[in-house]
């Protein structure tokens, strides 16, 4: 018997974000997100309680933030079966890409900030088994040798220190 509950897995990603009604129906415009229905809850000042989104064979859960919350942006990793189409769909949803699509590790992957100032790692697998899992060095530097890899970093390192609240809508 296993001890996480059918539906979930062993860690489950929570948004708490401003508007988590607009960012419901990102999510499922974007990403396909099939909302559990039963699982949404309304506080007596009308705000999202709790809500919960199946994406693939992951349950995200996403809330509004209280006027007394701080804000907190979530960086969350995501596989689609297509990239390309994912990001057209992104930005046609208002999304800004951080990091162009670019091949490592037999993905291709790309980042992108949503409305909410979510940070996205997106990936589409393009191998059978990426170069990432077979590599054999554990704990080695992070390595920019490649033209890829220093792009990859390079997009984090510059946007990193610009992240900030989303503006009130």
């Amino acid at each position: 018997m296993s001890y996480v509950p059918a539906g979930y897995a062993t860690v489950n990603p929570f948004i708490i974000t401003n508007d988590a009604q607009h960012l419901s129906q990102f999510l499922q415009t974007v990403f396909g997100a099939q909302a559990v229905e039963a699982a949404h809850t309304l506080d007596t000042d009308g705000l999202w309680l709790h809500s919960e989104f199946k994406i693939g064979d992951s349950t995200l859960m996403v809330v509004d933030r209280k006027p007394d919350w701080p804000w907190t942006p979530s960086f969350l990793q995501i596989y689609v079966v297509d990239l390309a189409q994912t990001l057209q769909t992104a930005v046609a949803n208002g999304v800004t890409i951080v990091t162009e699509p670019t091949p490592i590790f037999g993905e291709l992957f790309s980042r992108i900030l949503d409305p909410w100032h979510n940070l996205w790692w997106v990936y589409q697998v393009l191998e059978a088994e990426p170069m990432w899992e077979s590599s054999s060095s554990e704990g080695d530097s992070w390595n920019t040798e490649s033209p890829e890899l220093a792009y990859i970093y390079t997009t984090l390192m510059e946007f990193m220190p610009r992240l900030g609240q989303p503006k009130a809508q």
